[in-house]
Order: C-alpha cells, then structure tokens, then sequence
C-alpha cells in the first residue's frame, strides 16, 4: 500500500508541476484525482478502488468545473493577430470571387486575401463585409447586412459615410414611414 500513496504523491507533485509550468488548465483536474486517491490509500482502500477514485474524480472535475475556469481565468484575454480577426468589418479593395480566386480587403489598414463564406456569391469592390473565419492566410467574409441597411442610396459597393447615431436613427425613421 505504501508504494500506491508514492505513486499518487507523484502524480500529484507532476500535475500541480505541469499545471504550473502551463497555466493552460490542463493537467489540474488530475491533481484532483491523485489528492482522493490520497486519501482512499490512507483509508487503506484496494488499489482498484484508489485507480477508480482517481479516473471519476478527474473526470468530473473536468467535465463540471473547467467550462467555469476557463471563462473565469480567461475573461480579461485580449484577442490578438488572426484571432483578433473574426466578427471584425473589412472593405472589400479586389472583387472577392471565389471561382475566379480573387479578393481581397482590408481590416485595420492592413491587406488580407478573401474568400466570400458563400462560393455562388461575388463581392464587388467597396462593399463592408463581416469577417466570419480565417482559413490559413485568408480571411472568410461575407455582406455586413447591417452596412447595407446604413448605406443611404441602396446602391451596392457604396461605403457609407460615417453617421452619427441620430442620423442614423433619423434614416430609421424615415424608412419605417414610407
């Protein structure tokens, strides 16, 4: 029995070790597991016991309490580079066409390569388009819809001019009367 309480000592030290080493929340869960199984070789429980304590323990520790870590620790991580680039508005500067293979936008005045998230669906130049994904080296885009409702003239590939909220909502407005 004393060699199970060194063995789950160690693994209690190594998952405490990597988890430190890491701060990925990787590797806690099982120090969870080695600290029951602590006590069942204490309480002098069969070694069967000791490993299935150990396996539930660390299962539902990471089954129940890591989604709540994760948002809790990760709350205040600022998204960076690629990342950072999803849900953000481009302006189309190259006609995005994926059966030509051609397109590209710009986000925060830097150039990327397009695709439209729709193969049937070309974007001509000057429209706002919403990043969905980024595939490799490009980005995956599609209409804003909410810049074509803010766009005064309807007309396609028009980027608007910057408006203030009560322009804006005074266009609401007048488009809900007529």
């Amino acid at each position: 029995m004393d060699e199970m309480m060194i063995l789950w000592l160690l693994l209690l030290i190594v998952a405490i070790g990597v988890e430190v080493c890491t701060m990925g929340l990787t590797s806690i869960w099982f120090a969870g597991g080695a600290l029951v199984a602590i006590l069942a070789a204490l309480l002098k429980a069969p070694v069967v016991v000791q490993v299935l304590l150990f396996f539930a323990v660390s299962i539902l520790l990471l089954i129940f309490t890591r989604p709540v870590a994760v948002r809790y620790f990760n709350k205040d991580r600022v998204r960076t580079n690629v990342e950072g680039m999803v849900g953000r508005q481009a302006v189309v500067i190259s006609e995005v066409d994926n059966i030509q293979g051609t397109g590209q936008v710009t986000v925060g005045g830097q150039e990327w390569s397009a695709t439209s998230w729709d193969d049937n669906v070309r974007i001509p130049v000057g429209n706002v388009v919403e990043v969905l994904a980024v595939s490799g080296v490009r980005l995956i885009v599609r209409i804003d819809e909410q810049m074509k409702k803010v766009d005064p003239h309807g007309q396609e590939g028009h980027i608007p001019a910057p408006m203030s909220v009560s322009q804006i909502e005074e266009m609401e407005s007048r488009q809900r009367q007529e």
